[in-house]
């Protein structure tokens, strides 16, 4: 896929501080339709709760560097921490992402899982690249309702809460390794023990070394990753954080894995997080395109984003030097409603 085009990633503004410690705010500039973002946000939270959309708590957009529109449902602050739910799995990319940099890994060689060991398995030969692409061809039910049945709701809250990446190896292949793309938390939780074998490091050690390289950097203070009883963060779900930190998030890698003359990410690790995985159009159609733990076009076209169950995003936007946070919840039903919201949001922004 490297003859992809990609937008570029534009650069932070000359004199303005990094938001380590704090954002700087602002007005949206002149070129931002106001009276088209005001009946929007009025649509979002006018009601706190909607036939339409569901719940919207939070709302934070970041232009040029700077917040210039932040809404939160009554009931919630800017110091509200929100869960990540899936907006985790971007999270776990960035902490590959650093063991790259360091020479620790290498995301085309055999991803290393215990379970896969034997070169007899026809899972040995999944590389840490095609699970992270959600392409390994593991069988594993991505299901959010307790009427069907559901390994990541099992691995998450049932039998694989001790060791969940150990519950999500157990399972066979349903597809030819490389061969097809499926969406799965329990490859995250995968991905995220390969991270910890790497390190040499599990539970306390490797939030030690999240803080350490990832989260303190960027000043996402406010963060706090979960961890399960094996001691693997829980990379698929679980890290909470206030919506300005989540934004903090997303700025470095509309940054290029750079912040404040700090190269966090390896360079062209923003390049793989938002270069296509090959998906059916069936597929692209359902779900929408992908990447590589991150998702594609839910704020227009060259857009990428970490995206969590019940409508938590954190959406990039290239093209407009933007990021938005947006916290919910919502409906998998009402979901084509929010995503139009948001897109519509950031094409205020557009100008």
């Amino acid at each position: 896929m490297s003859n992809v085009s990609l937008l570029p990633l534009p650069a932070h503004p000359t004199g303005l501080s990094w938001p380590t410690d704090d954002w700087e705010t602002g007005e949206p500039g002149t070129h931002v339709d106001r009276a088209r973002l005001d009946r929007l946000v009025d649509h979002g939270f006018g009601s706190q709760t909607g036939p339409e959309m569901g719940e919207t708590h939070a709302l934070l957009v970041v232009q040029h560097g700077k917040v210039v529109a932040e809404h939160y449902r009554d009931d919630f602050t800017a110091a509200s921490t929100f869960p990540s739910w899936s907006k985790a799995k971007s999270i776990t990319q960035a902490l590959i992402g650093i063991l790259v940099r360091e020479g620790k890994i290498d995301i085309h060689a055999r991803a290393d899982v215990p379970e896969w060991e034997d070169p007899a398995d026809p899972r040995h030969a999944i590389t840490l690249d095609q699970l992270l692409r959600m392409s390994s061809g593991l069988a594993f039910r991505e299901e959010y309702t307790d009427q069907a049945p559901s390994d990541v709701i099992e691995m998450l809250w049932g039998k694989g809460e001790k060791d969940t990446a150990a519950f999500a190896a157990s399972f066979q292949l349903e597809h030819a390794v490389g061969s097809s793309w499926s969406y799965s938390s329990g490859t995250t939780n995968i991905v995220a023990r390969c991270a910890a074998r790497a390190l040499g490091a599990s539970g306390a050690a490797f939030e030690k070394f999240m803080r350490r390289e990832l989260l303190d950097p960027i000043g996402m203070k406010s963060a706090e990753p979960k961890f399960d009883d094996a001691g693997t963060f829980i990379g698929s779900s679980f890290c909470f954080a206030t919506a300005r930190d989540f934004a903090k998030f997303g700025t470095l890698y509309l940054r290029d894995g750079v912040w404040d003359g700090k190269r966090i990410l390896p360079e062209g690790w923003v390049d793989y997080a938002r270069t296509p995985t090959p998906q059916t159009t069936a597929m692209l159609e359902a779900d929408g395109p992908y990447a590589a733990h991150w998702w594609l076009e839910r704020g227009g076209a060259g857009s990428f984003s970490a995206n969590g169950f019940e409508g938590q995003f954190t959406i990039v936007v290239p093209d407009c030097d933007l990021v938005m946070v947006r916290h919910g919840k919502t409906d998998a039903s009402l979901g084509p409603n929010m995503k139009a919201w948001m897109a519509d949001v950031v094409d205020c922004f557009r100008g």
